[in-house]
């Protein structure tokens, strides 16, 4: 009988550990969402919505999909929308690369823009893919002001740098795969 006190009463406290350490990591949880995550998703719907409302996401996109016919035109594209001070307004929910991706994808589709162009056009578009995160990510990691300070601006300067490279790799890699 004693034995089976025993080992009720250390089964209890072993799951009486487990589930406060998952209570616990519910409450975090909850509290990185509710002080980080929230209020920078207010904020990306907030960005999307003037870009949205003014139009300046149709004129960007307009603008520059004519660019994408050469590889020239697409690495002036991936350095245009890469430049660091334009990748996190850029960024938020890609609402820029939806657009201009939504402009190609009918330009394929017509035949006006060779398909060996798709797949460097994709990486042209997308160089600030997720800059628009990093603050929140900083955030969530608890970075230290001086990390971010730092840590922004060195994506943002190697997302500059590497869409380029993308493109290039990406119009090599899809060199002759529709001929």
């Amino acid at each position: 009988m004693k034995s089976i006190n025993k080992f009720l009463s250390n089964m209890g406290r072993s799951v009486g550990k487990v589930v406060g350490a998952l209570y616990q990591a519910g409450r975090d949880s909850i509290d990185q969402i509710m002080t980080n995550v929230l209020p920078f998703m207010a904020f990306i719907a907030m960005v999307i919505g003037v870009i949205l409302a003014t139009g300046i996401g149709d004129w960007i996109a307009n603008t520059l999909s004519p660019l994408a016919s050469s590889l020239t035109g697409l690495v002036v594209l991936s350095l245009i929308i890469g430049v660091p001070v334009l990748s996190p307004l850029l960024g938020p929910g890609a609402v820029i690369a939806s657009i201009i991706g939504t402009l190609l994808g009918t330009q394929f589709a017509n035949g006006s823009i060779p398909a060996q162009w798709a797949l460097p056009a994709l990486f042209a578009i997308n160089p600030q893919v997720g800059c628009d995160f990093i603050p929140v990510g900083l955030a969530l990691g608890e970075a230290e002001p001086e990390t971010v300070e730092i840590g922004v601006p060195a994506v943002l300067f190697s997302r500059f740098i590497t869409g380029p490279i993308a493109v290039i790799l990406a119009w090599l890699a899809g060199t002759g795969m529709y001929s």
